[in-house]
Formats: structure tokens, C-alpha cells, sequence
């Protein structure tokens, strides 16, 4: 989709501080961290919303690509949070599915 900010990231028309990336998925860290680690993980296709997703592999394939780089900053055993976001009431801001992976201190429930 041209005017998404995140397939202008994947497709290198805004530079991103990139973590990972492999045929399926990029990941990078967010510029609004909420958290020591704060990245995102996105499919390299446009999905929208969480709604609009058919792929449980794709999906799947996020959650993995999220666990492997907590693994590989070396923060996955202390802990971590994974979220995903859908739509304006769930707190969705750009409508292309993202993975969020937040870690690094204590973190409180419910978030906020």
C-alpha cells in the first residue's frame, strides 16, 4: 500500500533502526519506546487490521520472530510482553498489522 508508513519502512523509503528481516517479516525498534526493548514485528505484506489477517502461519510467524530477538538481546528470560493491536478502540495507530515486543524492566498490568 504506498501511503503506509510501515510498507514505506519495509520498502526502505524511511529508515527504520531494523532489528530483523527475512523473506516473511522485518523487525525494528520502535521510536516511541515504552520500554528498555520496544520493537515491532510486521509483516512484509499489507494486512491492515488483526481482522483482515488469514495466515495462522504468518501470524505465528510473528509471535516466533518476537521471541527469537528477545532470545538475542538477551532479555527473553527475564521477561517480556507481546501485543498486537486492533483497530481505534484497541489502540491501533497505523493500519498494518504489528507485533509489539516490550521488555526490559518490570511491567504492570494493566498496561498503562
Amino acid at each position: 500500500m504506498s501511503d503506509c508508513l510501515f510498507c514505506k519502512i519495509i520498502a526502505g523509503e524511511i529508515p527504520s533502526n531494523k532489528i530483523y528481516e527475512d523473506e516473511d517479516v522485518f523487525a525494528f525498534h520502535d521510536i516511541e519506546a515504552q520500554a528498555p526493548h520496544h520493537f515491532l514485528v510486521i509483516p512484509k505484506i499489507h494486512i491492515s487490521t488483526l481482522n483482515d489477517a488469514d495466515d495462522a502461519h504468518l501470524l505465528g510467524k510473528l509471535t516466533l520472530t518476537a521471541s527469537k530477538i528477545a532470545k538475542d538481546l538477551g532479555f527473553a528470560d527475564d521477561g517480556y510482553r507481546v501485543a498486537m493491536n486492533c483497530n481505534e478502540q484497541g489502540g491501533q495507530s497505523v493500519y498494518h498489522i504489528h507485533l509489539h515486543c516490550l521488555g526490559g524492566r518490570q511491567l504492570k498490568w494493566p498496561p498503562g
